[in-house]
Protein backbone atom coordinates (compact mmCIF):
# COMPACT_ATOMS: atom_id res chain seq x y z
CA UNK A 1 0.00 0.00 0.00
CA UNK A 2 1.83 3.26 -1.46
CA UNK A 3 1.57 6.74 1.45
CA UNK A 4 -0.44 7.97 -1.40
CA UNK A 5 -3.47 6.89 0.13
CA UNK A 6 -3.08 8.46 3.23
CA UNK A 7 -2.41 11.57 1.61
CA UNK A 8 -4.77 12.25 -1.13
CA UNK A 9 -7.04 15.47 -1.09
CA UNK A 10 -10.85 14.89 0.96
CA UNK A 11 -13.19 14.20 -2.36
CA UNK A 12 -10.81 11.52 -4.37
CA UNK A 13 -12.34 9.01 -2.38
CA UNK A 14 -16.11 8.72 -2.07
CA UNK A 15 -15.79 7.77 1.85
CA UNK A 16 -13.96 11.15 2.57
CA UNK A 17 -16.36 12.97 0.51
CA UNK A 18 -18.70 12.13 2.96
CA UNK A 19 -17.19 13.08 5.63
CA UNK A 20 -16.49 15.93 4.65
CA UNK A 21 -20.12 16.99 4.03
CA UNK A 22 -20.90 14.81 7.75
CA UNK A 23 -18.63 17.49 9.34
CA UNK A 24 -19.78 20.61 7.03
CA UNK A 25 -23.45 20.15 8.20
CA UNK A 26 -21.98 19.60 11.81
CA UNK A 27 -20.00 23.21 11.57
CA UNK A 28 -23.26 24.91 9.41
CA UNK A 29 -25.37 23.84 12.22
CA UNK A 30 -22.91 25.34 14.49
CA UNK A 31 -22.85 28.47 12.98
CA UNK A 32 -26.82 28.70 12.15
CA UNK A 33 -27.39 28.44 16.56
CA UNK A 34 -24.91 30.75 16.80
CA UNK A 35 -25.49 34.40 15.02
CA UNK A 36 -25.51 32.90 11.46
CA UNK A 37 -21.77 32.46 10.57
CA UNK A 38 -18.65 31.41 12.49
CA UNK A 39 -15.28 31.71 11.69
CA UNK A 40 -12.77 28.79 12.41
CA UNK A 41 -8.89 27.29 13.03
CA UNK A 42 -8.22 23.80 11.58
CA UNK A 43 -5.43 22.02 13.71
CA UNK A 44 -3.29 19.36 13.44
CA UNK A 45 -3.85 17.57 16.79
CA UNK A 46 -2.11 14.02 16.38
CA UNK A 47 -1.92 10.66 14.17
CA UNK A 48 -5.39 10.28 13.16
CA UNK A 49 -7.38 13.64 13.61
CA UNK A 50 -7.59 17.13 12.51
CA UNK A 51 -9.42 19.30 15.39
CA UNK A 52 -11.63 22.58 13.75
CA UNK A 53 -12.03 25.21 16.48
CA UNK A 54 -15.35 26.70 15.58
CA UNK A 55 -16.14 30.67 16.91
CA UNK A 56 -19.89 31.40 16.48
CA UNK A 57 -20.95 35.38 15.50
CA UNK A 58 -22.12 35.49 19.20
CA UNK A 59 -18.90 33.86 20.81
CA UNK A 60 -20.22 30.76 21.21
CA UNK A 61 -17.35 28.27 20.73
CA UNK A 62 -17.40 24.01 19.84
CA UNK A 63 -15.27 22.14 18.08
CA UNK A 64 -15.52 19.37 15.20
CA UNK A 65 -12.87 16.51 14.82
CA UNK A 66 -12.13 14.63 11.41
CA UNK A 67 -9.72 11.56 10.82
CA UNK A 68 -6.86 14.13 8.28
CA UNK A 69 -6.00 17.76 8.21
CA UNK A 70 -7.46 17.21 4.42
CA UNK A 71 -10.73 16.35 4.82
CA UNK A 72 -10.94 19.11 7.61
CA UNK A 73 -10.31 21.83 5.38
CA UNK A 74 -12.74 20.26 3.07
CA UNK A 75 -15.53 20.28 5.34
CA UNK A 76 -14.49 23.89 6.40
CA UNK A 77 -15.09 24.74 2.78
CA UNK A 78 -18.05 23.11 2.51
CA UNK A 79 -19.59 25.09 5.66
CA UNK A 80 -18.42 28.76 4.39
CA UNK A 81 -16.56 28.73 7.62
CA UNK A 82 -14.17 31.50 7.44
CA UNK A 83 -10.50 30.38 7.95
CA UNK A 84 -7.32 31.73 10.19
CA UNK A 85 -4.37 30.21 10.05
CA UNK A 86 -3.80 30.58 13.84
CA UNK A 87 -5.73 30.88 16.79
CA UNK A 88 -4.22 34.61 17.02
CA UNK A 89 -6.01 37.78 19.19
CA UNK A 90 -8.53 38.92 16.70
CA UNK A 91 -10.21 35.59 16.88
CA UNK A 92 -9.65 34.95 20.28
CA UNK A 93 -10.90 38.25 20.97
CA UNK A 94 -14.78 37.00 19.38
CA UNK A 95 -14.50 34.08 22.08
CA UNK A 96 -17.26 34.38 25.05
CA UNK A 97 -16.48 32.14 27.89
CA UNK A 98 -18.60 31.36 30.34
CA UNK A 99 -17.98 30.73 34.69
CA UNK A 100 -17.35 27.53 33.70
CA UNK A 101 -14.36 27.80 31.75
CA UNK A 102 -12.98 30.41 33.98
CA UNK A 103 -13.30 27.94 36.72
CA UNK A 104 -11.74 25.13 34.78
CA UNK A 105 -8.73 27.05 33.71
CA UNK A 106 -8.31 28.44 37.05
CA UNK A 107 -8.72 24.38 38.73
CA UNK A 108 -6.45 23.55 36.20
CA UNK A 109 -3.58 26.10 36.90
CA UNK A 110 -4.17 25.04 40.79
CA UNK A 111 -3.17 21.87 39.86
CA UNK A 112 -6.99 20.80 40.30
CA UNK A 113 -10.13 19.60 37.95
CA UNK A 114 -13.03 20.87 36.55
CA UNK A 115 -15.61 21.55 39.49
CA UNK A 116 -17.61 19.45 39.66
Amino acid sequence: MSSETETSPAGDSGRDQRRAKRIARSISSFAAKHGGSADGVVQYVGRGSTRIVLVGADGAWGDQVAPRYDIARRAAELAGLTLHDSFDGELALKLRTSSYEWSRMAGIQLGGGHPA
